[in-house]
């Protein structure tokens, strides 16, 4: 069975994730991603996958996983029942953490770390301990704190000299064999084609579903709709576009996609919770302070 693509988001003024979630869960499937993530089981038990490693899982069970590495985690509880928390995930993208290694040369040991997650890595349950209360206080964390609590992570992860690597040697995985399944290369295609005129009809032919089948599986794939998933696309890309040119608004809302300004403003709205003319005006006025204060 070949491996789902799960779409993470970083957001915009975010270096990194932290999340929680409970089980059943829409991530709670035998996927794969480009980002490193560092996986905490807090309650149930179970087993895992990770590559070509099969093992069993108890609460304080700390695996991190390099780039495009499969893994699932799946629960031993009866059908029916709903675990409100049972994990914690940080993710964080390779470019991100190379260029912190690039700044500060203190955090060199890592790369050591960052190398052997390609392989998958299960460290011990001490430190699943201690990495607990690091992963809980990064959920509500915010400013130089969070970074101080990220840093703080990684430290503790690169001192477990008793970590170990879970899939065999000569296991690589293959990204651009897992994106030839369906769903994947509908979403590969959304993501380069975001400017364009995307119906879910179409899109489920690249799929090669039904168009009902294609719609229950997206939702279950992403947690949301075919349209709330595009437009989500979109108002992102709108935001690093209104960060990085001068183009008018309207310009940039026909040119991601949406057909009226006063449909981009409102699901703007909806996400950012401002306007895109006051999101660029506070974007600016953070820019000029800061090029004031250098």
């Amino acid at each position: 069975m070949e491996p789902q693509l799960e779409l993470v988001q970083i957001h915009s003024g975010e270096s990194f994730i932290t999340w929680a979630h409970g089980y059943p869960f829409r991530t709670v499937r035998w996927h794969f991603h480009p980002e490193y993530e560092i996986h905490l089981i807090t309650d149930t038990t179970g087993h895992y996958f990770v590559g070509d490693f099969i093992g069993d899982f108890v609460p304080g069970n700390l695996v991190m996983t390099g780039p495009n590495l499969p893994h699932n985690w799946i629960s031993d509880v009866p059908e029916g029942t709903t675990i409100p928390r049972r994990c914690i995930v940080l993710q964080f993208t390779q470019t991100f953490i190379e260029s912190c290694i690039g700044v500060f040369p203190e955090l060199e040991p890592i790369a050591a770390l960052l190398d052997e997650s390609r392989r998958g890595l299960l460290f011990r349950p001490e430190t699943g301990e201690s990495a607990r209360k690091i992963l809980t206080a990064l959920l509500n964390a915010s400013g130089t704190e969070r970074i101080a609590l990220f840093v703080q992570l990684l430290g503790l992860l690169t001192a477990d000299k008793n970590r170990k690597n879970l899939t065999s040697a000569g296991y690589l995985p293959d990204p651009s064999a897992y994106m030839s399944g369906g769903m994947n290369r509908a979403l590969a295609y959304v993501g380069e084609h975001l400017e364009g005129n995307l119906s879910e009809g179409a899109i489920a032919s690249i799929a090669g579903m039904t168009s009902g089948g294609f719609s229950r599986a997206f939702k279950r794939h992403t947690g949301m709709t075919f349209v709330h998933y595009v437009n989500r696309m979109r108002i992102n890309l709108a935001c690093q576009l209104l960060m990085s040119e001068k183009s008018p608004v309207t310009d940039i809302c026909f040119r991601i996609g949406f057909n009226n300004l006063s449909n981009f403003n409102r699901h703007f709205a909806l996400q950012k919770g401002m306007s895109p003319s006051r999101f660029r005006a506070l974007f600016n006025e953070n820019h000029r302070t800061a090029n004031f204060a250098a």
